[in-house]
């Protein structure tokens, strides 16, 4: 006979990691979630990197389509990068600008004002653009598998931005990302993430082993850039905001497909 008590561990143990997944795609992104489901927000960074994994995949599918339309190549990675940012309705965008612009204030303690501004001042809308332009630009460069480089990228950014949650203080009492930090983080919470990110560069292995490189590049550089990413905006401000969770996420995804793009040539 089953025993009654395991069956009701593992049922609770599913709705709560249920509650928490679909937790995660709300706040992660704008797809829609029904408002019958349980959600359960606590300690949803954890799942940010599958969550990252979901939109590679979506916008491999995108990809996939496009091309199956004929559809240029240097368009194709336009409107792939246009949808990434549709489907998390420019969150982590809007956190690189808020980001750029308060770095680019002399006096440090004026720094977290001007990010809380919604106004986009001169050095955010350069940091979109630049961001834009180098994921497009690096992206039409990928003629191989660009469904696992997007998968990649995007799985990368957001382990990144778990462990700089985890690793540094958070610099405001409120704010978007603040609830974030109401759960510790262990190293065992970016081993899930990790194995399964470290598992796409062997999945890239096996599908054509004459790109090794791309694939050491993929696990051994996203690693490198996510977590150097979240320390270079610890150094400069001394800690993160939810702000700067979003910078990392979309700094690590134009640098990391950069790098792709020139391991591939």
């Amino acid at each position: 006979m089953v025993d009654n008590n395991w069956v009701q561990y593992l049922s609770k143990y599913f709705r709560t990691q249920g509650a928490a997944f679909a937790a995660a795609i709300a706040f992660y992104t704008c797809l829609p979630v029904p408002i019958s489901w349980t959600l359960e927000f606590r300690g949803i960074a954890r799942l940010a990197p599958a969550i990252g994994l979901m939109i590679g995949g979506i916008l491999g599918l995108v990809d996939a389509g496009l091309q199956f339309l004929g559809m240029p190549v240097l368009t194709r990675s336009a409107l792939v990068v246009l949808s990434g940012i549709t489907v998390t309705g420019g969150l982590h965008l809007d956190g690189a600008m808020d980001t750029a612009d308060g770095l680019a204030v002399g006096d440090p303690q004026r720094r977290l004002e001007v990010m809380a501004d919604s106004a986009t001042g001169a050095f955010g809308a350069m940091a979109a653009i630049a961001i834009v332009l180098l994921k497009t630009a690096a992206l039409s460069e990928l003629n191989g598998d660009r469904w696992l480089a997007l998968m990649a990228v995007a799985g990368w950014g957001r382990w990144g931005q778990l462990v700089a949650i985890a690793r540094y203080p958070y610099l405001k009492a409120t704010g978007k990302g603040a609830f974030h930090k109401d759960t510790l983080y262990s190293p065992l919470h970016f081993l899930p993430g990790l194995f399964l990110l470290l598992g796409l560069s062997g999945l890239q292995i096996i599908l054509d082993r004459d790109r090794w490189l791309l694939a050491a590049g993929m696990a051994l550089g996203g690693a490198a850039i996510a977590i150097l990413t979240g320390a270079w905006f610890n150094r400069r401000l001394g800690g993160h905001t939810g702000d700067t969770y979003g910078a990392v996420v979309e700094w690590t995804e134009a640098l990391l497909l950069c790098l792709l793009a020139a391991l591939q040539n």
